[in-house]
């Protein structure tokens, strides 16, 4: 396991004091990513785009939302079919992130589906306080469709008919470390120093398994048919489990009575995730377009991401009552919809709109490029009546 020490600032070395001085690194993770006043998501400081930390689908320009309108737009007309006359129907995002997607996804469906104006509304679920100031100074006003901000358990009282989006939110969810050594399996965890100079300080621990934890984790792997540690681990190998997307996934599942839904992240087969050879897991710390390994550092000020596991969430979803659809890259799928005619189309366009195309090819290219987002993973999870056939909901002409 990494021993290595970071600063630790004010803020967290207080929590740590409350806590004990020691803590799991999930803890920690939202801590660091959700405190509402200090905080990378929880006090706003977030900032995405090709000008802030990190780069997202939405944030490259609005092609992204037009291609996704497309799909979510057949998935409600299937949805309307299946509905009772001008019953209601939804669009909730998760995790909205700035709200720039929100807001084009919601413009583009009106435009290729006039007649959701008066039946689709939009649903925000956002706990930190600093994003969703964020979102409301951005959408209030200027929405085409009525929005509001809502929790899981609000959803959960009235389940809504419609798609649930979760956009590059469950790979921000607070994970456990587990790690191998001394032959069992142990919890990361992260415990407060005193630094040659006085200061506060961070460093990873070793910590017990609680038994609850350890009975979620085998009896998965043994459900997806792979093994907690793989054969041939070595000593501190490490990876990631995670629980809170779980629970994040039954809540949606609760919250939705008849609809889809559909999951874009980073993900992995289990067969690709928890290997011997991916001795150190997946988690990434992300500041001013650098990646870095040390989610210790700069608590608060960087990005923490973990990839997902497909067949983790699958069988979390199966037992919350989904019924998961397919998986497909994200280039797979921007393709099927249409992507490379939006290429072709900018060929049409004037010299003097030169420089506007050339930017837009390259977040095209973006979006689809196999080393970066078009790996990217689209999951789609059904929520159907017992008697409505689940055939249909497809990611359209594409292939599984």
């Amino acid at each position: 396991m990494d021993s290595s020490v970071a600063a630790c600032p004010a803020w967290l070395a207080h929590h740590l004091q409350q806590a004990g001085g020691v803590v799991p690194f999930s803890r920690f993770m939202d801590w660091a990513l959700n405190d509402p006043g200090h905080g990378y998501y929880g006090s706003g400081r977030a900032r995405i785009g090709v000008e802030g930390d990190f780069v997202t689908s939405p944030s490259l320009g609005s092609d992204f939302a037009a291609l996704l309108a497309e799909q979510v737009g057949r998935w409600l007309t299937r949805l309307i079919a299946e509905s009772p006359p001008g019953a209601p129907l939804s669009l909730v995002e998760c995790g909205p992130g700035s709200g720039q997607l929100a807001m084009d996804l919601a413009r583009e469906l009106l435009l290729l589906h006039p007649d959701l104006a008066g039946r689709l509304d939009l649903r925000l679920v956002e706990l930190n306080p600093g994003m969703r100031e964020q979102q409301q100074s951005l959408l209030e006003g200027v929405m085409p469709i009525p929005v509001q901000w809502c929790s899981l358990d609000d959803l959960k009282l009235e389940p809504v008919r419609g798609v649930v989006l979760a956009h590059e939110l469950l790979d921000a969810l607070p994970v456990e470390r587990l790690i191998w050594s001394g032959g069992e399996l142990s919890r990361q965890g992260v415990k407060l120093l005193e630094s040659a100079d006085g200061t506060p300080a961070l460093t990873g621990v070793s910590m017990p398994l609680p038994d609850d934890l350890r009975a979620e984790a085998l009896g998965m792997a043994e459900a997806c048919g792979f093994s907690l540690p793989p054969l041939g681990a070595p000593a501190g190998w490490t990876t990631e489990w995670h629980g809170d997307a779980f629970r994040c996934i039954d809540q949606m599942a609760r919250g939705l009575s008849h609809g889809l839904v559909l999951v874009i992240d980073y993900a992995l087969e289990a067969r690709r995730y928890y290997t011997a050879r991916r001795d150190q897991g997946t988690l990434m710390a992300y500041r001013h377009q650098q990646s870095g390994a040390d989610p210790l550092a700069k608590a608060g000020q960087q990005d923490l991401t973990a990839h997902l596991c497909i067949d983790t969430l699958q069988v979390a979803a199966r037992r919350s009552g989904l019924s998961p659809g397919q998986v497909m890259r994200q280039g797979e799928a921007l393709l099927a919809l249409g992507l490379a005619d939006r290429l072709h189309g900018l060929q049409q366009l004037a010299p003097a709109d030169l420089p506007q195309a050339l930017q837009r090819r390259e977040a095209l290219l973006r979006l689809v490029d196999p080393v970066c987002l078009g790996e990217f993973r689209w999951l789609t999870f059904l929520q159907t009546d017992a008697d409505k056939p689940i055939t249909g909901w497809e990611i359209v002409s594409a292939p599984c």
